[in-house]
């Protein structure tokens, strides 16, 4: 809800500073809008986290917050109700069923989309007042197994670095982290710091070869899942070493003696490299670089994270750093690159099922009794609650009756996500709250509620360094939205709990500040989150306040930060001390096998986020990656008899989908990687979640996402397509069926089998034209060669191109198809006489107007138009290529991608910069 004077700046015309509504890294943003909501958007020079630099999903924020697609009023049942009569039937319902059922038949499943302030009435609505512990988040699939490290080892859920320290590191090692597409603003300032000081070295321990390698000076190709085995691998080396820091570890640390020993055992088992699948000499080079070099940082992410064994290969590499005392000191440290705007924030506020508010424990009675006497809650939760997959199999079992889903769409991106779809479609009570209308969740919801969005809602976010941002309202909500925290608030105030009479977004963080403080000192109950000293801001300090790191303190009447933690100990165990966690490695939870001898990696690519539900809206981010993938090594596409550009069908013991092939010898053997956006509404059998085993960590309860056993085969489908047109179409009705919005309009792809083409009784141009609706007056140009399977229509409006349409059935359907790039621009444009000629055909008349599938995204550059450059011009580095077509010179996202193309078209490479 925007406060009177953003809504006067922003009508001024004022450039408001707000934050990103995306990964983890927190990025400032500076927006202007004007009366038709169109913005305009730069990244916020005086921001930390990222300087000025945006991404293109960052960029591309103003292009999302339109109204299409937006859910904008309540509705019971289908039918639109005013929110007075919504949050009375809502909280009439959850009373019913916690009278017949108890509490604990009451979900809620929220988001590291929310905002703290939203984080912080759910937790205190369920685990409060409600009684239910049954809070979970989709935080859970991202970082919880990062929780549950820092909490083994320091005692809390502490990052002990900043972003700084990447500049000051001398050696940096990615442990499965794709930084380059995941979190690239993060990746450049890695980029930038690389150059200023070349003798930086960069590791990356992945199984598969990414982008983020181009600028990786050792590449360690491990084996899915054998993280712990090379970090106890390097423990037992360092112990060998001068680098163990014998002082650090006698005066702050416990614990090494029972780590070392199991580590040992860990890696007597047999020949290290061979387990692991790499190189002898590499790994001897990076236990040699490590070693040797004192300022060394471990960033990780979801290759860590997403494990059955999470838990323990975040304490696998946070155990070689306290044997040093490489942490919380300039340039030295373990990191976790979270994935989400405020999975921190959802953190300091218990946001997942097995916390309490700032940072305190469930398990703990003085913990319980503190949070109760702050909130004089008539109750308080004596026990964890359910972890997401938990919470889901308790929805099919019907314990859980209730479940307020909110910003996030666990349909698509859960494990074993149909029986998810299947629970929630047979669970008595479904709420959603979110901004667009038509989700996988919504389909299945009782009741629906009109969430605000990114630039409409006012709050604050916490980044992976611990940075609080103010994201702040812009405009005014559409149409009948509101604040999560205030649609929890009415409920609450309904079912007759006092406590909720929040005013705004301020009222709320004061609170949750004020709690942070409560008796948080030595003797009592000291904890690391600390924002005490923001519990007195006014609601113009509030406007007006600047990323600051917590814990913070107030000194001299000026807030202080705090940049690092740890260098001295000062952890926060009941002793002081860390904890050097002994682990061992094991196998993953499900092994490939004869029926399923593949293992399916999952993750993010380039320019979209989670489910597609916002950077599906905007075309540019499209535009690089249209559809589902699954990336193969050559030899394991040569062996399944597949092409790029088939489909793959992916089948485990969970579910099916479908992906387009892509082939690269960045790929392991044996592995298969599909990304994980897409969902039910944009696509028939492209959810990838529906495959995922829910293999748990049994620590931090977060899925297994990166190794599911999968059979492949080439989809039996002889019949492909596509159609564009200006305006959208629903999801066709084949077996696969994508579709994607382009530069002006939209585009359907699909395939179907021969039966189900022979079920429709009509031959191809007739089944065709059945499937698109264009003006009557509009003139169609056609070609059609039935006996060869092809047909191709074109329509032309007023001498524009509205639509188009291809079809091929025969044995090499797809590759008779025509190219899609040029057509993409071609729509709704103008159609020339030239252009009229070769139409049909889907080919330029004029080839140097083709540019190619789209690399750069910011500045609609593409493969071909890169391509004729380097020769032409003789372009051989990244540098010279941005300098002749811009590409690469906004957010950098797509410099590894010139990079290879650079690779491919002049060996060797002068420079990667």
């Amino acid at each position: 809800m925007m406060t009177e004077s953003t809504l006067n700046a922003s009508l001024s015309g004022e450039a408001i500073k707000t934050t990103c509504a995306y990964c983890g890294v927190g990025c400032g943003v500076l927006a202007t809008v004007d009366a038709d909501r169109h913005f305009s958007i730069s990244g916020d020079p005086e921001h930390p986290a990222n300087f000025g630099r945006l991404c293109v999903k960052g960029s591309a924020l103003g292009e999302t917050v339109g109204l299409e697609g937006r859910l904008l009023y309540p509705a019971i049942g289908g039918v639109r109700a005013d929110w007075d009569h919504t949050t009375t039937y809502i909280a009439a319902q959850l009373q019913d069923i916690i009278a017949e059922y108890g509490p604990e038949a009451v979900a809620f499943y929220v988001s590291g989309q929310f905002l703290t302030e939203d984080y912080y009435v759910v937790n205190k609505l369920a685990k409060g007042f409600i009684g239910t512990p049954n809070v979970d988040t989709n935080s859970r699939l991202c970082m919880s197994s990062a929780v549950a490290g820092h909490k083994r080892a320091f005692g809390t859920d502490t990052v002990p670095n900043s972003y700084e320290d990447f500049e000051h590191a001398d050696l940096l090692t990615f442990v499965g982290s794709n930084a380059a597409w995941c979190h690239p603003i993060l990746y450049q300032r890695i980029k930038k710091a690389k150059v200023s000081n070349p003798a930086m070295k960069i590791v990356s321990i992945d199984p598969r070869k990414t982008d983020t390698n181009e600028i990786v000076d050792l590449h360690l190709p491990i084996k899915s899942g054998t993280d712990v085995l090379l970090f106890n691998y390097l423990l037992v080396e360092v112990a060998k070493s001068p680098a163990l820091n014998t002082a650090y570890i006698d005066q702050f640390t416990d614990g090494l003696a029972d780590a070392l020993l199991a580590a040992q055992q860990d890696v007597a088992s047999g020949d290290v490299a061979e387990r692991l699948g790499v190189d002898g000499i590499d790994l001897t080079r990076f236990v040699d670089w490590f070693v040797a070099t004192p300022k060394a940082m471990t960033l990780f992410s979801m290759g860590v994270n997403q494990s059955g064994q999470g838990t323990d290969k975040v304490n696998a590499i946070i155990n070689v750093h306290l044997a040093t005392g490489r942490i919380g000191s300039e340039g030295a440290g373990p990191f976790s690159l979270t994935g989400q705007p405020n999975a921190m924030g959802g953190r300091e506020v218990g946001g997942l099922a097995n916390m309490l508010a700032a940072h305190l424990e469930i398990n703990e009675p003085s913990h319980r009794a503190l949070v109760q006497d702050f909130w004089q809650s008539p109750t308080m939760i004596e026990q964890q609650g359910l972890k997401a997959v938990d919470l889901f199999d308790a929805v099919a079992t019907g314990k859980v009756k209730a479940v307020w889903i909110m910003a996030t769409n666990p349909i698509v991106s859960m494990p074993n996500a149909d029986c998810v779809r299947e629970a929630l479609a047979n669970c008595p009570l479904v709420i959603v709250s979110d901004v667009i209308a038509d989700t996988d969740c919504t389909r299945v919801a009782d009741v629906v509620l009109p969430a605000l969005g990114w630039g409409e809602k006012d709050g604050t976010v916490t980044n992976s360094e611990r940075c609080i941002s103010r994201q702040r309202g812009i405009l005014a909500g559409a149409g009948e939205s509101r604040a999560d925290w205030w649609a929890l608030a009415q409920v609450a105030k309904k079912m007759g709990f006092e406590g909720f009479d929040y005013q705004s977004a301020r009222d709320v963080f004061v609170e949750h500040a004020a709690l942070s403080g409560k008796d948080n000192q030595e003797g009592r109950v000291l904890r690391d989150f600390d924002i005490s000293a923001l519990s007195t801001l006014t609601q113009d300090e509030y406007d007006a306040l600047n990323p600051i790191q917590w814990p913070i303190q107030l000194e001299k009447q000026k807030l202080v930060g705090t940049k690092r933690l740890f260098e001295q100990g000062g952890f926060f165990t009941s002793n002081r001390r860390a904890k050097i966690v002994p682990v061992q490695n094991v196998s993953t939870g499900n092994v490939t096998s004869n029926d399923f001898p593949y293992a399916l990696n999952t993750g993010r690519i380039r320019d979209q986020w989670h489910t597609m539900t916002r950077t599906g809206l905007a075309a540019r981010l499209t535009r690089h990656i249209g559809e589902p993938f699954a990336e193969l090594n050559p030899k394991d596409a040569e062996k399944l008899h597949v092409s790029s550009g088939d489909i793959l069908q992916i089948n485990s013991q969970w579910g099916q989908a479908l992906a387009r092939v892509i082939i690269s010898d960045g790929q392991q053997r044996g592995m298969v990687f599909v990304p994980i956006h897409w969902n039910g509404i944009n696509s028939t059998q492209s959810r990838i979640g529906a495959v995922v085993n829910p293999v748990v960590d049994p620590y931090s309860g977060q899925p297994e996402c990166k190794h599911t056993p999968v059979m492949l085969k080439k989809a039996a489908l002889n019949t492909h397509g596509f159609i564009m047109s200006l305006n959208s179409l629903k999801l066709m009705n084949t077996d696969y069926a994508v579709n994607v919005r382009s530069l002006n309009g939209f585009r359907h792809e699909f395939a179907l089998t021969d039966d189900r083409l022979h079920e429709t009784n009509a031959n191809l141009s007739e089944w065709l034209l059945s499937q698109i609706d264009v003006p009557v007056q509009a003139e169609r140009m056609e070609y059609i060669d039935l006996a060869q399977g092809i047909v191709r229509f074109a329509w032309i409006l007023n001498q524009q191109l509205i639509a188009f349409a291809a079809i091929a059935s025969n044995p090499d359907a797809r590759a008779t198809l025509p190219p899609r790039s040029w057509l993409d621009d071609q729509l709704g444009q103008e159609v020339s006489n030239v252009t009229r000629r070769t139409l049909l055909s889907g080919l330029a008349a004029d080839p140097n107007s083709d540019v190619g599938p789209i690399v750069c995204s910011c500045f609609s550059v593409g493969k071909n138009t890169i391509t004729r450059a380097i020769h032409a011009q003789n372009l051989t580095t990244v540098m010279a290529v941005g300098q002749c077509l811009k590409a690469g010179t906004n957010c950098g996202s797509c410099q590894s991608e010139i990079f290879r193309l650079l690779e491919q078209e002049c060996k060797p490479v002068a420079s990667a910069v």
